[in-house]
């Protein structure tokens, strides 16, 4: 695997070509002071891996990993930093790990042992191989189509009823539903020769955008009823629900299965277009996520990774701010990390939290147990 390393400090950079050299498994491709000449190296030649420090002038590490997903978004990227603080927004622009500043060869090695076994993972099967030929079809956040090959390319709607209808098909994919149950839930308010006219002319456009994606999805009409058959277009929530486990992960390679799931959850299901028919199925998605992702932090506070732990807990808090489990678990880590202060700020945040917005105060169980931390 080929990998470049871009850091604004030239002895941060010698210390990790060292360590790489020293290991073998990487090649070390370049080397640059700043983002923006990694970029150019990037146009010229691929790249498996970057090593990309957060802190620099002229354009910091997040920003660049923005021009690099547009650059190519199979690339891997290792954050670097003296700073924690990042470990949030870095795992939110698909960080394949997060690096402390001195690198050690230690925790270098673990790095390099998860990247390996992704791509051992990632040789391509049959099955995978017709997959990665289609669109991908996303639901999570909002419905849009994703071309791996053109990660840049847009999806661009007729109307919103266009890609209202079409998340209704796709929430009910591969059953049928009456004409008159889609009207009813898409337009309203609309007199019934005029809803079913704009029914025909928006599965029209449907059918046109599939086309010109080159979509193996089509919509059938048969004694009044519409179906969405999707083929073989991968479907973001389908694997999620495929690939979900709620129980106790059992070892790294479990770990990194795991964490190809939950990379699917970009949001809540349809959750920018608020359609009341998806909301169920946005509140089970969540909740699913949300023990998933629990199990990996508890894992990775088994396994001594606090701080990884706690930028995980830290995100999850964003989707769920008042759950019990999710606030133990982020306790857990900065205990972990010998943080007190940041311990007693967080409670005290908690408790203010659910005071305010609900009127009620931890558990009695959890508050004992944070009283007898100290």
């Amino acid at each position: 695997m080929r990998a470049i390393l871009i850091d604004d400090e030239k002895p941060a950079l010698q210390h990790l070509e060292r360590l790489l050299a020293k290991d073998g498994r990487l090649q070390v491709a370049g080397k640059y002071t700043s983002a923006r000449l990694g970029l150019q190296h990037l146009e010229q030649e691929k790249a498996d891996i970057i090593f990309l420090d957060i802190g620099m002038p002229e354009m910091n590490g997040l920003e660049a990993a923005e021009h690099i997903m547009k650059v190519d978004r199979n690339i891997r990227i290792v954050y670097i930093t003296a700073y924690s603080d990042y470990a949030i927004d870095a795992f939110e622009l698909n960080a394949a790990d997060y690096l402390l500043k001195p690198v050690t060869a230690q925790r270098l090695n673990k790095t390099l042992e998860r990247l390996v076994s992704r791509e051992e993972q990632a040789a391509p099967q049959p099955a995978a191989a017709e997959q990665a030929d289609n669109p991908w079809i996303l639901c999570f956040k909002r419905l849009e189509f994703m071309d791996r090959n053109d990660a840049g390319r847009k999806t661009l709607w007729r109307t919103s009823k266009a890609q209202e209808v079409l998340a209704l098909m796709l929430h009910y994919r591969g059953q049928w539903v009456l004409k008159d149950m889609i009207v009813d839930l898409v337009w309203p308010d609309f007199k019934p020769e005029k809803a079913v006219t704009n029914l025909h002319t928006t599965v029209y456009h449907i059918r046109k955008l599939l086309k010109t994606w080159g979509m193996e999805v089509t919509v059938e009409f048969s004694q009044e009823r519409y179906r969405l058959v999707t083929g073989n277009a991968p479907l973001d929530v389908e694997q999620f629900v495929q690939g979900w486990q709620g129980g106790a992960v059992k070892d790294e390679q479990d770990w990194e299965r795991r964490e190809a799931v939950l990379a699917l959850y970009r949001g809540d299901y349809l959750g920018e277009h608020h359609y009341n028919w998806a909301e169920a199925k946005r509140k089970e998605l969540q909740a699913n996520y949300i023990q998933m992702s629990l199990r990996s932090a508890e894992y990775e506070l088994d396994t001594d990774r606090p701080r990884q732990a706690l930028a995980r807990l830290s995100a999850l808090q964003e989707v769920d701010p008042y759950s019990e489990d999710i606030c133990r678990l982020a306790l857990r880590s900065y205990a972990a990390l010998g943080d007190f202060p940041g311990f007693r700020n967080h409670y005290d945040h908690y408790k203010m939290l659910l005071q305010n917005d609900l009127g009620i105060g931890p558990g009695s169980i959890m508050d004992s147990w944070v009283q007898n931390a100290f």
